[in-house]
C-alpha cells in the first residue's frame, strides 16, 4: 500500500488534495445548474474571459485572483446585459464577449516586451503549488457558494425547468439568472488556479453530468458530483505522482473518464431493464399456452 500512501506524506500533495476537494464541492454547486440548463458554452466563455484581468494583474505585479475577479464581474455584467437584448441571441452575445475578452487579454500580453505573463499556469493551473492561504480562500469561497445555492435554490430550480412559471411565482428569473452567473463566476475564479481555465470545465461539468443518471433530485446530484470530483482529484494526484504527468490535466482527464464510465454503466443498466420488461409479456404468454386446461365435471 506504499504506492497509495507515499504521495500523501508530502506536504504539497496534501495541500493539493484539500484544494481539489474544496474546488470539487464549489464546482458541484455551480456545475449542477450549468448541466441542467445547458450552459456549458457560457462556462467555457467565462473561464477564458478571465485572461485580461489576470494579464493586467501579472503585468502590474498585483494579485492574480483580484484580476480574475474583476474580469469575472465584467463577463457576468456583459452576459446579463446582452441577454436582455431582444434581437440578439444569448449564444451570439456570449460568443462575442468570449472572443472580445480573449483578444483583449492576448493584446495586453503582447504589449509586454518581456512577455512576463506566464500563460501556462493560467491555462493549465498548478495544483501542486497551492499554499495554505489559498486553502483559506477556497474555504471562504465554498461557504459563499453554499449560501448562494441555499438562498437561491428555489429560484434556480424554477428557472432551470420553467422560466415562465418562475416569473408567475414572482421569483424574478432575470435576477436569479444574474445570481446564477455570479455563482458560476465564483466557481471558475476559485478553480482556475488549481486546474487552469482550459481544464476547469472538467471539474465543473463532468462530475455533475456523471452523477445525473444516479442521483434523485438536484441536491443529490450536487452531493454525488462533489464526491466524484473529490475521487477524481485523489486519483488524478496519485496517477500524476507515479506517472510524472501534469497534475491538473490528470485530474480533469480522470473526471471526464468517470463521466463516460458512468453513462456507459447507466446505459447498460437501462438496456437490461428494458430487456426484462420486454420479456415479461413473452413469459406470460408462454405460461398461459402451457397451462393445463380444466374440463367441467360431467354429471
Amino acid at each position: 500500500m506504499e504506492w497509495l500512501t507515499a504521495p500523501l506524506e508530502v506536504a504539497f500533495v496534501q495541500r493539493a488534495l484539500w484544494a481539489g476537494i474544496l474546488v470539487s464541492a464549489i464546482c458541484a454547486l455551480a456545475g449542477t445548474w450549468v448541466v441542467l440548463r445547458g450552459m456549458a458554452f457560457l462556462g467555457d466563455a467565462m473561464s477564458h474571459g478571465l485572461l485580461p484581468g489576470v494579464a493586467v494583474a501579472a503585468l502590474l505585479g498585483g494579485n492574480l485572483l483580484v484580476g480574475a475577479v474583476v474580469s469575472a464581474v465584467v463577463m457576468t455584467a456583459g452576459v446579463t446585459a446582452l441577454g436582455r437584448t431582444p434581437r440578439l441571441s444569448q449564444d451570439t452575445g456570449i460568443g462575442l464577449l468570449f472572443v472580445g475578452m480573449l483578444s483583449l487579454g492576448v493584446i495586453i500580453v503582447s504589449r509586454s516586451q518581456s512577455f512576463a505573463v506566464d500563460l501556462t499556469g493560467f491555462l493549465f493551473g498548478d495544483v501542486l503549488a497551492v499554499r495554505e492561504s489559498d486553502l483559506v480562500l477556497l474555504g471562504v469561497a465554498l461557504l459563499l457558494a453554499l449560501a448562494v445555492s441555499g438562498l437561491g435554490h428555489r429560484a434556480f430550480l424554477a428557472l432551470a425547468f420553467d422560466e415562465r412559471k418562475a416569473r408567475t411565482l414572482g421569483l424574478r428569473p432575470r435576477l436569479a439568472h444574474a445570481v446564477l452567473l455570479g455563482l458560476l463566476a465564483l466557481a471558475i475564479v476559485a478553480s482556475f488556479h488549481i486546474v487552469g481555465t482550459l481544464l476547469v470545465l472538467g471539474l465543473l461539468i463532468a462530475p455533475p453530468a456523471a452523477a445525473l443518471p444516479w442521483a434523485r433530485g438536484v441536491r443529490g446530484v450536487m452531493v454525488l458530483a462533489a464526491v466524484l470530483g473529490a475521487a477524481a482529484t485523489f486519483g488524478g494526484l496519485l496517477l500524476s505522482w507515479h506517472l510524472s504527468t501534469a497534475a491538473g490535466a490528470t485530474v480533469s482527464a480522470l473526471a471526464v473518464s468517470l463521466f463516460f464510465l458512468s453513462h456507459l454503466v447507466s446505459s447498460g443498466v437501462r438496456h437490461r431493464r428494458h430487456a426484462r420488461r420486454a420479456a415479461l409479456p413473452v413469459r406470460a404468454a408462454t405460461v398461459t399456452a402451457h397451462a393445463p386446461t380444466t374440463r367441467p365435471n360431467e354429471t
